[in-house]
């Protein structure tokens, strides 16, 4: 008897995780299965980890986030006592990264309620063209990066679940006017060298009590012509109650030795 609950009780749970895959009366299966998947308490991030990231991958086990120089655990510092931390410096310092994991394990532990991701749609030199598909569609190219980077803490079908329920949003710059980032929210605006200074102006003004807001940008890598709001923002804002500045430098690059390299060459700095 005990082993006949225990097999109902394996199926059921399979049946809570997964929709029935082919055999007869699989359309209603799914059906139920998007039905109680839609209804699910999306506040609770922790419990969605658990039962979701089993439909997508194995589970596995988390640690959590650790500084690999001094300078990302500075960065890291600040963004966790500041509203609004800026993070300077080349490639492959973990700007964006030490970002996104802060802002994930926020989210899973229930201390924030959303992430917005945002970052103006500028290509590096090229234009794409016209992008197919609804505007979820055409913005995901410019935050494939990020998106990695929730999935690595929070796991993939939780990343999914939370975009398809708002509890993460992706969007561009330009959509960002005549919103409030309000409270239990953390904002982070990458490429930020790429914005004008009345964009940058139009996102700071943004900024609601008690949200926490990341921006990351390489002054050295502007993509646009004539002054950028990233480095117009830094003038003005220093020394204001609330918000750090940190920079990293080339020697803080954790990407690979080849990176800090080939900035050498880029920037003519010789060892």
């Amino acid at each position: 008897m005990a082993k006949r609950s225990q097999k109902r009780s394996v199926h059921y749970n399979e049946e809570m995780t997964r929709p029935h895959q082919g055999g007869k009366g699989s359309s209603k299966s799914n059906k139920r299965y998007k039905r109680r998947r839609n209804n699910e308490d999306s506040s609770n991030i922790v419990v969605l980890n658990s039962l979701l990231d089993t439909a997508y991958k194995p589970q596995q086990q988390k640690e959590p986030l650790e500084a690999k120089t001094p300078a990302q655990q500075k960065y890291i510092n600040a963004i966790k006592n500041n509203c609004l931390t800026f993070g300077l410096g080349p490639a492959g310092t973990g700007k964006s990264y030490c970002a996104g994991a802060l802002a994930a394990q926020a989210l899973e532990s229930g201390r924030i309620e959303q992430i917005i991701f945002t970052r103006p749609a500028v290509e590096a030199g090229e234009q794409l063209g016209f992008l197919p598909g609804k505007l979820e569609d055409k913005f995901s190219v410019y935050i494939d990066a990020f998106r990695d980077i929730l999935n690595e803490v929070l796991g993939k079908g939780v990343v999914e679940y939370c975009l398809r329920h708002g509890r993460i949003v992706g969007a561009p710059l330009a959509f960002m006017r005549g919103k409030t980032f309000k409270a239990s929210t953390f904002v982070i605006l990458d490429e930020a060298q790429n914005i004008t200074p009345n964009q940058m102006k139009m996102f700071l003004t943004r900024i609601g009590e008690d949200c926490k807001v990341v921006i990351n940008g390489d002054n050295n890598q502007s993509d646009i012509r004539g002054p950028n709001g990233l480095d117009d923002a830094i003038c003005k804002l220093r020394g204001l109650a609330g918000v750090h500045i940190h920079t990293f430098e080339r020697e803080d690059s954790v990407r690979s030795g080849l990176v800090r390299n080939v900035l050498d060459r880029y920037e003519n700095i010789s060892d």
